[in-house]
């Protein structure tokens, strides 16, 4: 069992859609008998960071039969090659984890990590989304738009499958190939093409622009006569804890009785963001276990006095993915919150993301989770309490400027479940 302060020290502090370990990977050497069988001179580059990212894959990836592939037999075709760029180094290694078949490990060049490292910092350039992969077919998903972000500003919505970008198709293209043409510069502009439901096909142009991007929204509203804290929680960014922090400080000092935790749309990000808030309202009880490529689970526990121990409602749909899911789960299983909404996502896999020695990154799945029920949601998705669909005339109206209003259903839902939570109102 680890404890929440312990669990860092574990490697499994990253999730997918806004990961970052900073330390850069050491090469491990392996078995004696494959050096002596496949020993290859490498140059500094580009063969260098093949083989750099086949020992990290070979050393942490959670399914040690790679997908019923030859690892060994990967690397030493990999190294016998010759490269005439890094790129096409990029290429080759883009091509070996393909065949993992797992959309989440996957490389991402020095741009491509960069970016990844804005993101999670909170700082970036671009439209204002974020991208998951579909459970369901080879489109990359759109998993939601920033509020205020030329994406919104556009039209762009979540749930949107994004057909091509600037005329290149997108199906079964890496979810990091379809990012790095999505991304540029300030003022250039992109266009968009995007499957809405079944058959309405749209296309968007937009002008790329900085994004600042805030973890946290937060207001204080009136709901049958109670004082409800609205929480709007976007990504787990570097950010996520201490805006969390401030908004609970600042409702429960202009009088909440409870909060509506609103997870819709939001990707996920970093582990530790996502334990830590759930520590935030949780006094007691696992958070989230994990299970890595030997099979050995560990329980992540809550083990500090939390913050607010207000009653709680969450809000989830199918944009909520990966740490949402962790403390949507925590809270639910734990019985501190109820959630209300739509099936979320269901990404149930732990990547930890590598720097590399010149400057890009491998992102590789480690271990699976569980909830604290013991629940595995990869591609299953976590079911609320009080299950309140979206009708499809309310979507085509509805706008990110409507969450947590009278024109948003399961918002006014939420407050109800909340209200009657707190009993009535005071004479």
């Amino acid at each position: 069992m680890l404890r929440a302060h312990d669990f860092r020290k574990a490697a499994l502090s990253l999730l997918l859609l806004g990961l970052l370990d900073a330390s850069a990977v050491l090469a491990q050497a392996v078995p004696q008998q494959a050096r002596a069988q496949f020993r290859v001179r490498l140059e500094d580059s580009p063969k260098a960071i093949v083989d750099e990212v086949w020992q990290t894959v070979n050393r942490e990836y959670v399914d040690n039969s790679f997908n019923q592939n030859d690892w060994l037999l990967a690397r030493k075709q990999l190294l016998e090659r010759e490269y005439a760029s890094k790129e096409d180094a990029y290429k080759a290694i883009r091509a070996a984890l393909k065949e993992l078949g797992d959309p989440y490990t996957r490389f991402l060049d020095p741009r491509e990590f960069q970016a990844l490292k804005d993101q999670t910092s909170g700082e970036l350039v671009g439209v204002g989304l974020t991208l998951g992969a579909s459970p369901t077919n080879k489109l990359p998903v759109i998993m939601s738009t920033l509020k205020g972000s030329p994406a919104t500003r556009a039209g762009v919505q979540a749930k949107d499958q994004l057909v091509a970008v600037d005329d290149k198709p997108t199906t079964g293209v890496p979810l990091d190939k379809v990012s790095s043409l999505i991304r540029g510069d300030s003022g250039t502009k992109v266009t968009l093409t995007v499957l809405r439901g079944d058959k309405q096909k749209l296309s968007f142009t937009i002008t790329r622009a900085p994004i600042e991007l805030p973890a946290v929204q937060a207001v204080l509203k009136e709901e049958d006569g109670k004082k409800l804290g609205y929480i709007q929680l976007q990504e787990f960014s570097e950010k996520a804890t201490p805006e969390m922090k401030r908004a609970f400080k600042d409702l429960t000092e202009q009088g909440a009785q409870g909060w509506v935790l609103d997870l819709r749309g939001n990707p996920g990000g970093l582990l530790d963001a996502a334990t830590a808030i759930a520590n935030l309202l949780l006094e007691q009880g696992t958070i989230v276990s994990t299970v890595n490529r030997q099979g050995v689970q560990e329980k992540l526990v809550s083990d500090r006095a939390p913050q607010t121990t207000l009653p709680t409602v969450v809000l989830v749909d199918g944009g909520s993915a990966s740490a949402s899911e962790i403390l949507a789960g925590a809270l639910k299983d734990n019985n501190r919150a109820t959630l209300v909404g739509t099936k979320t996502f269901g990404k149930g896999v732990i990547q930890q993301v590598n720097a590399l020695t010149d400057g890009s990154g491998v992102n590789v799945t480690i271990a699976h989770y569980l909830t604290p029920a013991g629940n595995d949601i990869h591609k299953k998705g976590i079911t609320p309490d009080v299950v309140v669909p979206i009708t499809e005339e309310v979507r085509k109206k509805f706008t990110a400027d409507k969450l947590g209003t009278s024109a948003d259903p399961q918002y006014q839902r939420a407050a109800t479940i909340l209200a009657a939570k707190l009993g009535n109102p005071s004479p």
